[in-house]
């Protein structure tokens, strides 16, 4: 067995799909089959079971498993290991971010990364937030950028920014020449907001609740760009992560006008699934990002280690 075989047992298991566990390493969905075909006849037992219609893993089928993650977080962890000894900042970096910070957020820092980094190659996806918790869960990517994160037992959480929410308008809107608004300015306005299921949308909902206004989106859209171009058109106004509009309002296409009175502020955060080996590439990002150096929390053993040997 080498270690390729494990890693896509391991990713078929988790995933429960041979496309996705092909797409993953590079391979046919045929080769996948194989292997697990291949690893039975290794180990003389059945690991899946062939009589569910669903994805089901036999017991032995579930040790193997258990073992084939132990054996690849020691290699990760080796691998890992040698690079830092070697101080080798090399590899790729694979993140899945939503739109907002993908498009508007991400780049100085990136810009930055590879500037002090060269060597590193750092690959982008622009997704939905359910799907950047899909993909980290799935170890398709190696960090999620997300707003208002949420908080699981299978997810590492680290803030790294703050940003702020405000109203945009068409210029030509009465609530421009407003220094700020209250929610309460909105409630007889036309709104555009994000699709229920984004958290800003979660956001500015709860606002609305709070200041007691009911008000119903006239347009719903999945990012931040459409979103946009509705209020620049004066179909409605909208309320957006202030980072978003600074070009729009730059050319004077928007107006962006402060919010008092509301919880305003749009926490972002790095994730990554729990008990992951980052290289020292993937810590030097994390690093660039917030500011600081970058805490192994997962590594409690070792730090366990380290504090009854002193």
């Amino acid at each position: 067995m080498h270690i390729e075989n494990f890693k896509i047992f391991s990713d078929l298991v988790e995933s429960q799909s041979f496309s996705r566990a092909a797409k993953l390493n590079g391979v046919t969905q045929s080769a996948v089959s194989q292997q697990l075909r291949a690893m039975e006849k290794h180990f003389a037992v059945l690991i899946v079971d062939r009589s569910q219609k669903q994805f089901r893993l036999t017991r032995e089928g579930q040790k193997l498993y258990d073992s084939a993650k132990e054996i690849l977080h020691r290699y990760d962890r080796l691998v890992s290991d040698l690079q830092e000894m070697k101080k080798v900042i090399s590899g790729t970096i694979h993140i899945s971010t939503i739109y907002s910070i993908g498009l508007h957020e991400l780049p100085p820092y990136i810009t930055k990364f590879l500037k002090e980094f060269p060597s590193v190659n750092v690959r982008v996806e622009y997704r939905r937030s359910n799907l950047v918790y899909e993909d980290i869960l799935h170890n398709s990517v190696d960090l999620g950028l997300i707003a208002f994160p949420a908080k699981t037992r299978q997810l590492d959480v680290i803030p790294f920014l703050e940003d702020r929410l405000v109203l945009i308008c068409n210029p030509d809107n009465p609530l421009a020449k407003k220094k700020s608004v209250e929610i309460s300015d909105l409630a007889e306005e036309e709104f555009i907001g994000f699709d229920q299921d984004i958290p800003t949308r979660k956001a500015t909902d709860q606002m609305f609740r709070d200041a007691k206004v009911d008000l119903e989106p006239v347009m719903e859209f999945d990012n931040i760009e459409t979103v946009k171009r509705a209020v620049e058109i004066n179909a409605g106004v909208s309320i957006v992560p202030s980072a978003t509009v600074r070009q729009e309002t730059k050319q004077g296409l928007l107006k962006a006008v402060p919010i008092k009175g509301a919880n305003v502020t749009r926490p972002l955060a790095i994730i990554h699934r729990k008990g992951r080996v980052l290289t020292p590439a993937m810590k030097k990002f994390i690093s660039t990002l917030t500011g600081k150096p970058y805490k192994d929390s997962g590594d409690k053993s070792s730090e366990a280690k380290e504090k009854a040997a002193s």
